[in-house]
């Protein structure tokens, strides 16, 4: 099952209902249930501690039951981090994220560290218009399809760095080590279709920056 989040960031890019999975879980956090609203889309689930929600949307939610699970302000999560957690906890096998960018300077790297997150253990995506943020544990392989000239840019997240391989791009890597802190993977391209990248140790962000519409991804 997937499961769409929509975060209380900024939303751009394209997202209409038809491309929405109904049969999959839809969570509004918090203040992302404008988005939702915006989609004309009814969410399964509005989590948060409803600082950032209208009132009256929040009682025209529960109208049209919608799951309203309500936490107190003073909590030790952000409303994204308890809507992940209540993602996997409910099945789902896949998370696609929107809104978790822009805004806040700290909102938005918190949200960009969360998919580092220690108790989730499924691929998750952030979508930013055209950019989609993936992260990579060790053992784990990415293919990237998109466009020959499309962006492909690799963050080691681990203080030690990442030992990766990547195909299909302008800038190969077999087996080398990206050093934490420094900018080495950012600004590689795609030269074909698609590319591959093979995580041997470490941890990666990996953002794909399309230069046109097409492609998907898929985690294995």
């Amino acid at each position: 099952m997937q499961a769409i989040i929509y975060a209380n960031g900024e939303f751009q890019g394209s997202c209409h209902p038809s491309d929405i999975k109904k049969e999959g879980l839809l969570i509004a956090a918090d203040g992302g249930s404008r988005h939702w609203q915006a989609q004309k889309i009814i969410p399964d689930v509005l989590i948060g501690d409803l600082d950032s929600s209208e009132p009256d949307l929040v009682a025209n939610w529960k109208g049209k039951g919608v799951e309203v699970i309500q936490y107190p302000a003073d909590k030790d999560q952000t409303d994204l981090e308890l809507a992940l957690l209540l993602a996997q906890e409910r099945g789902a096998e896949e998370i696609l994220v929107y809104g978790a960018v822009g805004g806040r300077l700290d909102m938005t790297f918190g949200n960009l560290i969360l998919l580092a997150h220690p108790q989730l253990n499924i691929p998750i995506t952030l979508v930013c218009g055209d950019e989609e943020v993936h992260l990579l544990r060790q053992g784990d392989s990415l293919v990237v399809e998109g466009s020959p000239g499309d962006t492909l840019s690799l963050l080691p997240l681990h203080p030690e760095g990442a030992k990766v391989s990547v195909q299909g791009v302008l800038y190969p890597l077999d087996g080398e080590k990206l050093e934490f802190g420094l900018t080495r993977g950012i600004s590689n391209q795609l030269m074909q279709d698609q590319a591959l990248i093979k995580l041997e140790s470490g941890l990666v962000a990996v953002i794909h920056t399309r230069n046109s519409s097409s492609g998907n991804k898929e985690v294995y």
